[in-house]
């Protein structure tokens, strides 16, 4: 027996050995520290990329169906039916164009996310008062100025409700793309499922928890720290 051998035989076997299949296992952690970290890396940037092009979608439609509101019902329509359709079938849609690239995920997340998004956005500008906005125009704002300086900072708080939900199931859903291998902790989950590799499992599980955990405590600092005016709202 070699020295190393001896010495894993003195210690016992390892929490994710052959004879030993823990859900919790730090040993896993540290021997696989480096695949946790690129596999959270990839599902952080994957989130944030597809969030940034929602919102960027989403944005855009909220105002036509707020100026047109024979559209509204169209906009909101296809922007919930396409949360309809299944992953297995949406992604493929974008191969062609994209192929197996991170891509593919991104627009198949950002499209799922529009569902929340142009609703909440929607939803904000509604919340703002009529004679705010008659208030602004008769202090010379115009249309643009009106919705960049009195109705996207009234309407926040909604907006970023909205944004909170949309965080969290993009979180989620980010570990669909192992279908395109693009998953993130997904293809660690994959991975453990196929194998029944316990402690792999649990751990891309509690991840991927904590990641939406603290990109929701994120969006809520965020919006105390842009909404300076509701703080002494409470009593």
């Amino acid at each position: 027996m070699t020295l190393l051998g001896a010495v894993a035989a003195a210690d016992g076997p390892s929490c994710y050995s052959t004879t030993e299949n823990q859900w919790v296992c730090w040993q896993y952690v540290v021997d696989r520290q480096q695949d946790i970290i690129d596999a959270t890396q990839q599902h952080v940037e994957i989130t944030v990329l597809a969030l940034v092009l929602a919102m960027a979608i989403a944005f855009p439609l909220a105002l036509v169906a707020r100026r047109f509101p024979r559209l509204e019902s169209t906009v909101l329509g296809v922007s919930t039916g396409i949360y309809t359709i299944p992953s297995l079938a949406l992604f493929p849609l974008f191969l062609p164009f994209t192929g197996l690239t991170e891509t593919t995920v991104v627009l198949g997340l950002a499209l799922y996310a529009l569902t929340v998004l142009v609703r909440a956005m929607l939803d904000g500008f509604r919340s703002v008062p009529e004679d705010v906005r008659e208030s602004a125009t008769g202090l010379g704002y115009g249309p643009t100025r009106t919705l960049f300086l009195v109705e996207l900072p009234l309407g926040l708080p909604v907006f970023a409700a909205g944004l909170r939900v949309a965080s969290v199931s993009t979180v989620a859903l980010t570990t669909v793309g192992v279908l395109v291998s693009y998953g993130g902790l997904g293809n660690l989950i994959q991975h453990g499922v196929a194998r029944n590799f316990r402690a792999e499992l649990f751990t891309a599980s509690v991840i991927c928890v904590l990641l939406a955990i603290v990109l929701d405590i994120l969006i809520v600092v965020g919006q105390y720290l842009l909404t300076p005016w509701t703080r002494g709202a409470r009593v």
